[in-house]
């Protein structure tokens, strides 16, 4: 039966916690709904559709920025922590759309994104103007440049987004000035967390949105707050790194200083009733230095990178699998699972695309929702949605694009807007004659909600479906056990029991295969054919969910 193992998982130990096994639905607000007709998504259309969301069987929505923002990162440059950008409504909208999520049973989170401001935020207007060594520059991160003149940036940094993380002011007469840090675009100035103001007055964000009823936070970039002492350069040998390993080479993220913030931040939500949490965007060399955010003084949550970029390959995942859940044990903390999101190819595409790349991501959704711990759906997954490859380049709008020198196209792609019903693009992402701010493909009219619902064994229906039976068997969902291996794990084939009774079969391989276990076909990301003595055999690229006697 191959390599038969325990994995524990963090949920162990009788802990509580509504987000230790919840579906989370990832709301990017821009492409979600557009209630008013100006072609983009609004806090009035989320409201519109939550039904929707509380039928395909979600436990909390996730919403990305909607706070007052130029939109240079489309909407991670903050102008104003506490109001809501036009574009997508007023505080009235998000009370309304907050309290209309919590009568369908859905909790809400909110994106927060505490490592740097917009540029047009009022107090970087306000170190513009008051020049260097002031305490509104101290904000801030600024600093002399080097070589003759100042001439040269401060270190050799280089922006996420490409080209360096450093711009230079210029003083109205042309004389240059000091040079300021933005590990991200130049409108999205980096914040000097070491300033308890810039401590102070996060923490009266949060209880600002938290005295609203949010139930917990996304923390953008949580990783990267804290720089190091010093500004050192890059690493030596950092641009011959492999390029999955080079971000996690940079000096300016998972400093051990961001920890002391966050136990701060987990004391402030555990003064609120209702199970309030919060989830890091933390990207870390290993799962352990990863696990360290869910400590149980600090955050709730962390999202699973190495699982979220893993290719279709079953050594790969297992491998993955394996430290994830045994790294968040040792923290007794559940591990989070996701497939996308609003930064990365929709995984239709990443899994080759086309049919096969659809066949495999239905397949890897089953793996996904089987798994011990918390998953995050990101929209149109559960359409089973494509990335837009084609989209015009006078409709791009992420600054990769622009920075890359027009080669890389950045994550547009991904964003969309969701189809939902009628004939005609947009298909109901807004009413009648709406030209959203993204052209949604024609094509799309398939996969619209609409369609999907009256489609029998449509990516919807599977969702749909998957989420049902989470919540029912005992055995997933708020499972607390770890889960037994019952394939080697050099095989093209994932194979684990849950208790009571239940096991996942995953084929990755290229024939079909006959399950290390006897059990009765619950649900199937394709259909499995039945052989004579009642055995069934699973196909290439399929997932089967299995109610199984033999399960530990």
């Amino acid at each position: 039966m191959g390599d038969m193992r325990r994995i524990p998982t963090g949920s162990s130990g009788g802990a509580t916690g509504w987000w230790r096994a919840a579906a989370i639905y990832q709301i990017y607000v821009r492409s979600f709904a557009d209630a008013d007709g100006d072609g983009t998504g609004d806090l009035a259309g989320v409201r519109e559709r939550l039904p929707w969301l509380a039928a395909l069987g979600i436990d909390a929505v996730w919403l990305t920025p909607f706070y007052d923002s130029p939109m240079a990162d489309g909407g991670y440059d903050v102008a104003d922590y506490r109001a809501v950008d036009p574009r997508f409504g007023t505080l009235a909208d998000f009370d309304r759309m907050l309290a209309t999520a919590h009568g369908l049973g859905l909790r809400v989170i909110v994106d927060i994104v505490p490592n740097h401001t917009s540029s047009e935020h009022r107090w970087f207007a306000e170190a513009l103007e008051a020049g260097p060594g002031s305490a509104a520059r101290k904000r801030y991160i600024f600093r002399d440049g080097r070589g003759p003149d100042g001439a040269e940036p401060p270190n050799d940094w280089p922006s996420i987004f490409g080209g360096r993380a450093w711009t230079r002011l210029r003083r109205p007469d042309g004389t240059p000035e000091e040079w300021y840090l933005h590990l991200f675009d130049p409108a999205q100035p980096d914040l000097n967390w070491d300033n308890p103001e810039v401590r102070a007055e996060f923490e009266d964000v949060l209880r600002f949105w938290l005295d609203r009823g949010v139930d917990g936070f996304r923390i953008d970039v949580a990783h990267g707050l804290v720089k190091p002492e010093g500004l050192p350069d890059m690493p030596k040998g950092y641009e011959l790194s492999r390029p999955d390993n080079r971000e996690m080479r940079r000096p300016y993220f998972d400093q051990d200083g961001v920890h002391e913030i966050y136990r701060q931040w987990r004391r402030i939500l555990d003064s609120y009733p209702g199970e309030r949490v919060a989830v890091a965007e933390a990207k870390a060399a290993t799962p352990a230095r990863a696990a360290l955010y869910l400590r149980p003084d600090e955050l709730h949550q962390a999202f699973n990178f190495d699982y979220l970029g893993a290719p279709w390959q079953a050594p790969v995942l297992r491998r993955i699998i394996d430290a994830s859940l045994q790294a968040n044990a040792s923290v007794d903390a559940p591990t989070t699972w996701a497939l996308s999101n609003h930064d990365v190819v929709r995984q239709v595409t990443r899994f080759g695309g086309g049919e096969p790349g659809l066949r495999r991501a239905r397949a890897a959704a089953l793996l996904t929702l089987a798994l011990p711990g918390a998953v995050y759906l990101y929209q149109g997954e559960e359409l089973g949605l494509p990335e837009v490859l084609d989209l015009p380049e006078e409709v791009l709008e992420d600054p990769a694009w622009e920075r890359s020198g027009r080669t890389d196209r950045g994550r547009d792609g991904c964003r969309v807007p969701l189809p939902w019903e009628g004939p005609t693009a947009p298909f109901g992402f807004g009413p009648v004659g709406t030209k959203p701010w993204l052209p949604v493909p024609e094509g799309w009219r398939r996969l619209s909600r609409e369609v999907q619902a009256s489609t029998p064994g449509s990516t919807l229906e599977l969702y749909t479906t998957a989420l049902r039976l989470r919540r029912e068997l005992p055995a997933l969902g708020a499972g607390t056990g770890g889960i037994d291996w019952l394939s080697d794990p050099a095989a093209d084939v994932l194979t684990f029991a849950r208790s009571p009774g239940f096991a996942c079969v995953v084929n990755f391989g290229a024939m079909p295969i006959r399950p290390p276990l006897a059990g009765e076909p619950l649900l199937s990301s394709a259909p499995v054919a039945a052989e004579d003595d009642g055995s069934i055999r699973v196909p290439p690229d399929t997932a089967v969910w299995l109610r199984a006697a033999a399960a530990a």
